[in-house]
């Protein structure tokens, strides 16, 4: 077996990049447009509620954006370590640092955190979408990583 192997799933690169940068390309352009826009045979774009509204549309999935895929890393692991990345800078944790695992099924995802005891690169805790099989893979594989998991249930 190779290793790192990846525990997140693929999906992480298009919400965490690509779905942002569309959001903010598509509809920052939209509100641009509607400031300088002024066809007389468009009244409805041309009111100061709908600007306001289209503003506070673009602003809210920014933020929205910010705190829930901006948050998200691909998350590698292999017989000593847990590699974190954010696709600009990665960093490697020992398992001895790790204090608890959680899981939260979201239907279509697995939303899985790690909390460290000490305060890393990126906190003291990372988000990820776990990749099922591959999760449940390193937990068979991985001793330390299994060691941690269970413990993080008893809590």
């Amino acid at each position: 077996m190779k290793y790192p192997k990846r525990i997140s799933s693929s999906i992480t690169l298009l919400l965490k990049l690509f779905v942002p940068i569309f959001w903010v390309v598509f509809f920052g352009s939209f509100a641009i447009g509607l400031i300088f826009f002024t066809p007389e045979n468009m009244a409805i774009f041309r009111t100061t509620p709908f600007k306001w509204g289209m503003s506070i549309f673009f602003i809210t999935g920014i933020v929205f954006l910010y705190f829930t895929f901006f948050q998200l890393k691909r998350v590698e692991i292999d017989p000593d370590f847990i590699y974190v990345t954010d696709y600009f800078k990665n960093y490697r944790y020992p398992f001895h640092n790790i204090q608890s695992i959680k899981e939260v099924n979201l239907f279509l995802f697995y939303l899985c955190t790690i909390r460290f005891k000490e305060k890393g690169s990126f906190g003291r805790k990372i988000h990820f979408l776990e990749s099922r099989i591959k999760f449940k893979d390193a937990l068979e594989k991985i001793v330390d990583f299994k060691i941690v998991y269970e413990n993080s249930k008893l809590e």
